[in-house]
């Protein structure tokens, strides 16, 4: 248990790096925390520090869930309790827990999809996939992050359960477990996102709303 302990105390120290917080302060000197949403995710670093920053930094927090299952699982710490498929799933969980209540900036961090996705993109790549279509399509229709990430959060466990049922890929029970934990969990950090869409209040990205483009009547050229 002791070896077991030390992987997801060091996926969860992994996780806990405020890379939205330490990109701002060393490229704008900005700390996020202090504008836009107040959040110290991916999307207000996007929206507060625009796409040359916000995008590394997203990139960051998927890599914290990835690396934590793919590399910090597979350390040679002892003999572990457990199969290898199944620590990967757990220290994927502590860096999205670290990534959520990070020790360095006094639990208060970002609200955990890059990094859930990062984790299940090593345990689970074609459901992530499936639900990262989801996501896709709800920014290409209606241009707001937050939505995007609740709804592909509800297909995810659906596309688990589906892609087990209807191939012959076989997920263990922990992963269903896992992405309807993560689903829920997405839900309550995404608590006043929801309250804002059913009020309107939800700011998003009118640009990412492309299909708007293809209903614009072309202007005409003036006549001679």
């Amino acid at each position: 248990m002791m070896s077991l302990a030390i992987l997801l105390i060091l996926s969860y120290l992994l996780g806990a790096f405020p890379s939205s917080i330490v990109y701002g302060r060393l490229f704008r000197n900005i700390d996020v925390r202090k504008h836009g949403s107040g959040n110290a995710g991916g999307t207000n670093a996007w929206r507060v520090l625009g796409w040359k920053i916000g995008l590394p930094v997203i990139l960051t927090d998927v890599a914290k869930g990835a690396l934590a299952s793919l590399v910090i699982a597979r350390i040679p710490v002892g003999e572990l309790p457990l199969e290898l498929n199944v620590v990967a799933l757990l220290c994927g969980v502590a860096a999205l827990l670290g990534h959520v209540f990070p020790i360095y900036t006094r639990f208060k961090g970002g609200k955990g999809v890059a990094t859930g996705a990062g984790m299940l993109l090593v345990n689970a790549p074609i459901p992530v996939a499936c639900a990262l279509g989801v996501f896709a399509l709800t920014l290409f229709l209606f241009g707001k992050v937050s939505l995007g990430s609740i709804l592909a959060a509800i297909s995810l466990p659906i596309f688990v359960v589906c892609i087990d049922r209807f191939t012959s890929i076989d997920y263990p029970i922990l992963l269903l477990a896992l992405t309807i934990a993560l689903a829920l969990f997405i839900l309550y950090t995404h608590r006043t996102n929801v309250q804002r869409l059913f009020k309107g209040q939800e700011k998003g990205f009118p640009k990412l709303q492309l299909w708007k483009k293809f209903l614009r009547p072309r202007r005409q050229m003036p006549q001679p």
